[in-house]
């Protein structure tokens, strides 16, 4: 009997070691699995959103993916893209990503994504929202831009063109340039029926803003 529970004891001991080793390398995996998506995430943004033309897709799969063919790779790449695009586009708070990424888990085939997907787009949101919103609004200025607007009412200028009245005229100096170079500067002048057709077109094109956002 001493013998019989001996080797039973042995058996317990190597079973669970060997059930340690397996959760092992289960760990082992899913660290790997979530640094290759950190990374490939991190190197979506670099490309799209920061500009960085040192970051290829091609480097991405070599570093992150050896193991995958073009097709999967690329599959993949694109899926992420287009999950952080529309995470991005959106300006998610943390309320709205989770119920998103939880609609994403739930899908039926490949255009859900894993437990571990959705994971590590909330970590990477988490860290680049602020750095990703700042990109995405400056390439949706145009250059050369509006940086500065001075303006004042002149009863002087009027009266030298001639004019027997002082009438009022607006002077709006406009401060045009790009982004790290000098300004230039643009003097117009207005008479109160340009003034109030400026204001006019401005109260339309803010209607028209209005709308578009009402409507999404």
């Amino acid at each position: 009997m001493c013998v019989s529970m001996v080797r039973k004891t042995t058996n317990e001991r190597a079973y669970a070691q060997q059930e340690s080793r397996d959760m092992w390398g289960c760990n082992m995996a899913d660290v790997e699995t979530s640094k290759s998506l950190n990374g490939l995430l991190n190197g979506i943004a670099q490309i799209v959103y920061y500009n960085n033309a040192e970051i290829t897709e091609e480097l991405l799969k070599n570093e992150l993916y050896p193991d995958l063919t073009e097709e999967e790779f690329r599959a993949m790449h694109e899926k992420m893209k287009g999950l952080l695009k529309s995470i991005a586009t959106a300006n998610m708070d943390q309320a709205q990503l989770e119920a998103f990424l939880t609609a994403q888990t739930r899908k039926q085939g490949t255009g859900g994504v894993s437990a571990e997907q959705a994971a590590a787009l909330s970590r990477f949101w988490k860290s680049h929202r602020a750095r990703v919103r700042e990109s995405l609004l400056g390439q949706s200025r145009w250059e050369p831009g509006l940086k500065g607007l001075t303006w004042r009412v002149d009863l002087q200028t009027s009266a030298s063109r001639g004019g027997g009245a002082n009438i009022p005229v607006a002077l709006v100096e406009l401060e045009l340039g790009r982004t790290g170079e000098d300004s230039d500067f643009v003097c117009l002048e207005f008479d109160e029926a340009k003034v109030n057709q400026v204001l006019k077109k401005m109260a339309e094109i803010q209607e028209s803003i209005d709308a578009i956002v009402h409507r999404s």
